[in-house]
């Protein structure tokens, strides 16, 4: 039984920032349907890059994601875990605001992309 995918959108604010998080209930299938097309699955997950609910009858349901999501995942949560970290990005956030923001010279613009 596959559901279907539906996105909402909520927001928090963390440290003076506005953080805006996707969710979604993601699609949903048997273990006896992941196992039988175990290839095709995961080829999906990896191309659409959404993760997929497998629920089994007795047991835990588990989820597959790709590699390169789950590390985008963890990069997130650690940002967001990072009090010192947000404060800077509150910060920076705030001086740009104000006007007070760095701005780099075209020099420094083209030594940081290597132009």
């Amino acid at each position: 039984m596959r559901s279907s995918l539906n996105v909402g959108h909520f927001q928090s604010i963390m440290y003076g920032i506005t953080v805006r998080l996707r969710r979604f209930e993601m699609d949903s299938i048997s273990v006896n349907k992941f196992r039988d097309n175990l290839k095709n699955f995961v080829e999906q997950v990896v191309t659409n890059h959404l993760p997929l609910k497998v629920t089994r009858r007795s047991g835990d349901d588990f989820v597959v994601v790709s590699a390169d999501d789950w590390e985008r995942e963890q990069e997130t949560l650690y940002v967001l875990q990072n009090t010192d970290l947000m404060k800077q990005i509150a910060d920076s956030m705030d001086s740009n605001v104000k006007g007070q923001a760095y701005h780099p010279t075209d020099g420094e613009i083209d030594e940081i992309t290597g132009i």
